[in-house]
């Protein structure tokens, strides 16, 4: 297990470089001068070319690589173009909330999610399986942004206004309190809780036609044993692998959940980096969310060996 995770983190390496060079290239062939949007309309060409000189753009592509990944290996990401602060600062003071956004997003996908494929495949073609699976459709197919937009219309003008109240139900924007997390944890969940109750619907339903399931309820054991212990036991190693891929989808979901309420996490912070052409942070924000795919499914591949003992590493 060591050399395995070993090998896993090594092979991470020439993924982040990769990453770090397509993002680096990107944002290169982006049209326009990243110098002049910076320094401004009205400014002068040459403070238009200090800028561009303080930046290191004035250098060849490749010398500006090679200068940006010696930097990173020292742990230095640069300094925002328009705060001046490090990078890494801005990430880490921004990264908790997103991670908390991410993860509480995820508890409640799961724990919806997977007792209703769970109903539907204990019952199927019944009235729940049939609502169940038309909930996953709906939630499979609504983008997170209109999602969004549509809960705070309801909960900060129309219910309120229904009810006579002067305020919102929720609060649309900001955090601090975990009234503001409902929206938002309720749009980036949605998916993911869909997506969760087919596939756990799936496998459940291939499991339950297993001969050992058969075997068990002719002992005379009880349903909710067979169901728990012996069919979703065997039915959680493709569940597991969609929740940690889920996981970083919620990651890149968080950049327009975050935008839509105004919610201070790294999803933000890259949006704002963008419009602004802010090199450093978007990349910078790019190579964290990276990161966090990467350990992810170094997180999901150790737990296989521990979910079945016939797994070898």
């Amino acid at each position: 297990m060591t050399n395995f995770i070993i090998r896993r983190l090594l092979i991470a390496i020439p993924t982040l470089i990769g990453v770090s060079f397509i993002v680096f290239l990107s944002l290169r062939l982006v049209p326009g001068d990243p110098a002049r949007a910076l320094a401004g309309e009205l400014a002068t060409p040459e403070y238009i070319a200090s800028v561009r000189e303080n930046l290191g753009l004035d250098q060849p592509f490749f010398v500006q690589y090679t200068t940006y990944m010696g930097r990173m290996l020292q742990g230095d990401m640069g300094r925002s173009v328009r705060s001046r602060i490090p990078v890494t600062e801005e990430i880490r003071i921004r990264l908790p909330r997103t991670l908390t956004l991410a993860l509480v997003s995820l508890f409640f996908a799961a724990a919806i999610g997977i007792p209703i494929g769970i109903a539907s495949a204990t019952r199927p073609n019944s009235w729940l399986d049939t609502g169940s699976m038309i909930f996953a459709l709906l939630g499979v197919s609504m983008p997170i942004f209109w999602l969004g937009l549509m809960l705070m219309a309801f909960f900060a003008v129309i219910l309120p206004r229904a009810l006579g109240l002067s305020g919102p139900i929720f609060p649309p924007t900001g955090s601090g309190t975990w009234q503001h997390m409902v929206m938002p944890v309720t749009a980036l969940a949605a998916s993911s809780m869909a997506i969760q109750a087919r596939m756990t619907r799936a496998c459940m339903l291939e499991v339950l036609q297993q001969d050992y399931i058969r075997t068990a309820r002719a002992k005379g054991q009880r349903e909710s044993l067979v169901i728990y212990r012996h069919a979703l036991r065997n039915a959680l190693l493709p569940i597991i692998t969609i929740i940690g891929l889920q996981f970083g989808t919620l990651l890149g979901g968080a950049v327009l959940t975050e935008t839509v309420f105004a919610w201070p996490g790294v999803g933000r912070l890259l949006v704002d980096a963008i419009t602004h052409r802010d090199y450093p942070i978007i990349q910078g924000t790019v190579l964290v969310i990276a990161l966090g795919f990467v350990l992810t499914n170094l997180i999901v591949d150790i737990l296989y060996a521990y979910l079945d003992p016939r797994i070898q590493y």
